[in-house]
């Protein structure tokens, strides 16, 4: 039986990971659940699943949960996400949003516990530290996002030697055509309607700028030890092949399927292995009967091309450009700036910044604590 952690329980990869878990209870329990405020949801979860251990944000929230269920250990606050992440558990699921996954990630690492990756966030601003602690203490980091997902499995059986190029797909997001002068009206409402896939408020605000897919290719740089030349974006408006992995004989191989994050999450928790599942199948004939490909439009959208620019210069300049889409996102969603905002300050930020190459998880989160008091 695999012990899972589930950090980030109540949100869209928590949930759905729990519901492949409660389907599958001869082969996973749960460990530990984390959440933010989502208190209604997480005690149906607790319920459902009896963990041993929960961790929340608010110390108040922790007192009332530890009142309910004395039985199990309550944490609270970023201690508690870490000693959470730490437990008695073979894997965690990181499904935290922002940087706030960081630390969790480091410290399971440092337990020694395998990690099921959801939290973009984690090799974006601390990339080349957290895979070298994974070789040092033995520990498999498997992708969850679909894209990474689809590369991974596209390698299986092959040797890495031979990888020419990595191919991530992006569907191009509802703008996907505007013009930068389009851009300035864009909505809230409809930078939301994402054509696709069902997704949390912050990750579909970033498929919409291709920021989405900027943190993807910083992701899959250290997740896959490639260089950023090897990495490419091609805009594929159905979604159905998530990303493709050519060689070195210019055989190109693809992962396809339909919009669904459940089988990419249930390839990370049952690999090596694949179980049998009764998600939705691909229909070929019908959903892949016109399949398109297109460049993206880096001039207009260009925090892509600023992802690609700020791993290359390396060090800090990653972190603050992720603490500062973080901030802008919100502030998007908030109705406090427009949409073209966010990539033009990021463009300044990185213009302005003045970076460190030695990295520690104490100096990534200063940096990052910085650039969200500036912007």
């Amino acid at each position: 039986m695999k012990k899972i952690a589930v950090l980030g329980s109540t949100g869209s990869i928590g949930t759905q990971a729990l519901e492949i878990i409660e389907k599958n209870r001869e082969e996973y329990s749960v460990s530990a659940l984390s959440c933010g405020r989502n208190i209604p949801l997480l005690q149906k979860q607790i319920d459902l699943f009896l963990p041993d251990m929960v961790s929340v944000k608010e110390k108040k929230d922790a007192e009332e949960l530890q009142k309910k269920y004395p039985k199990i250990h309550v944490v609270y606050g970023e201690e508690g996400l870490i000693e959470a992440a730490s437990c008695d558990c073979h894997m965690v699921l990181n499904a935290l949003m922002g940087i706030k996954g960081l630390m969790p990630t480091y410290r399971a690492i440092l337990a020694g516990k395998d990690i099921a990756l959801a939290n973009k966030e984690t090799l974006v601003a601390g990339g080349q530290l957290i895979m070298e602690k994974a070789a040092e203490k033995g520990v498999r980091i498997l992708p969850v996002d679909s894209e990474h997902s689809a590369v991974f499995q596209c390698m299986q059986g092959n040797e890495k030697k031979s990888l020419k190029r990595i191919i991530l797909t992006g569907s191009g997001g509802p703008f996907r055509g505007f013009s930068t002068r389009q851009l300035y009206d864009v909505t809230k409402e409809q930078a939301l309607a994402h054509p696709n896939w069902s997704m949390g408020q912050k990750i579909t605000i970033d498929s919409a700028t291709l920021m989405n897919k900027g943190l993807e290719v910083i992701e899959a740089r250290w997740l896959f030890d490639v260089t950023l030349e090897k990495i490419d974006v091609v805009i594929h408006p159905q979604s159905i092949i998530h990303s493709m992995v050519e060689y070195e004989d210019n055989s190109v191989m693809a992962q396809m399927g339909l919009p669904d994050m459940k089988v990419p999450i249930a390839y990370a928790l049952s690999w090596p292995k694949r179980r049998k599942n009764d998600f939705k199948s691909l229909d070929i004939l019908r959903e892949g009967a016109n399949l398109t490909f297109e460049s993206p439009d880096k001039n207009t959208f260009r925090c892509l091309s600023l992802a690609y620019e700020a791993s290359k210069k390396g060090g800090t300049y990653p972190v603050v450009m992720n603490g500062a889409n973080e901030v802008l996102v919100q502030k998007f969603l908030e109705g406090k700036i427009g949409f073209t905002q966010i990539q033009e300050t990021i463009e300044r930020v990185l213009c302005e910044h003045i970076p460190k190459y030695r990295l520690t998880p104490e100096i990534i989160l200063e940096e990052d604590k910085k650039i969200r008091k500036k912007i």
